[in-house]
């Protein structure tokens, strides 16, 4: 089911595979890559994370999280590793990827748009949503991304 990741990789920026998360239905969580984001020279620059599948919880918690270290940040980092992970979506049949994020995350919001998402909506976040327990946020942006 999960494909291999050695190829998720630029000149700028490569991903380290550090865990496989297999689905769990009681969660209602798909199944998942989380990777370490790493610069040229093989510093760990931050992380992120691909959640294959297209369920409901998946809406508004997104098929792609990232984030960056404090010293790395303004050089579109996050853009960078998730152009790769639409590569390694787009390999695992997936036609698009949503990434979600709260209305007041600006650098996240821009990095959206750098990527060219489509706002779809900002959208109230369920009651009985684990994005909402976890964050605290109420609405959540939501950006989808055509493979």
């Amino acid at each position: 089911m999960f494909l291999d990741t050695e190829f998720l990789k630029t000149e700028e920026i490569s991903l380290r595979q550090i865990e496989l998360e297999k689905d769990d239905p009681q969660r209602k969580w798909d199944p998942a890559f989380h990777f370490d984001i790493l610069d040229r020279t093989g510093t760990q620059i931050g992380c992120c994370n691909l959640r294959l599948g297209h369920s409901g919880a998946l809406y508004y918690a997104g098929n792609i999280g990232y984030r960056i270290d404090e010293p790395y940040r303004g050089r579109h980092y996050a853009g960078k590793a998730c152009r790769l992970l639409f590569q390694l979506a787009k390999r695992h049949g997936m036609g698009y990827v949503i990434i979600t994020c709260g209305p007041d995350n600006h650098p996240s919001r821009k990095t959206c748009e750098w990527l060219g998402g489509e706002l779809l909506e900002i959208a109230e976040l369920p009651e009985d949503s684990e994005q909402r327990r976890l964050t605290g946020d109420v609405h959540r942006c939501i950006f989808r991304f055509s493979l």
